[in-house]
């Protein structure tokens, strides 16, 4: 759920200052729905690297490679974000990957 309608009183318990000017105020809105869309993308991401690897662990080769397959672009998605450094993408991709094998 995105805090796109947010009003003072949540705004005061994520912000130990409540700004004056309207610019900054704007700018704390946005800021918690952009750090709530990320959350919920790193929580997916999460998600589907454990549904891979729970496969993976089971054996059904398969199964693990599709999974491997949605995981994999989820990474990617979140690397180009910048939610993930590309490195560190490209590290979990391949340690997935040789898993699988």
């Amino acid at each position: 759920m995105l805090l796109a309608n947010l009003d003072v009183i949540e705004i005061e318990k994520e912000v130990n200052y409540l700004p004056n000017i309207k610019s900054a105020k704007k700018r704390v809105s946005v800021i918690a729905s952009k750090s709530e869309k990320n959350r919920m993308t790193k929580s997916r991401l999460k998600t589907a690297i454990k549904a891979a690897d729970v496969l993976i662990a089971e054996g059904d080769k398969k199964a693990a490679i599709l999974a491997f397959g949605s995981a994999q672009k989820m990474i990617d998605q979140a690397s180009a974000k910048g939610l993930l450094h590309r490195n560190a993408a490209a590290r979990r991709k391949s340690r997935l990957a040789k898993a699988i094998k």
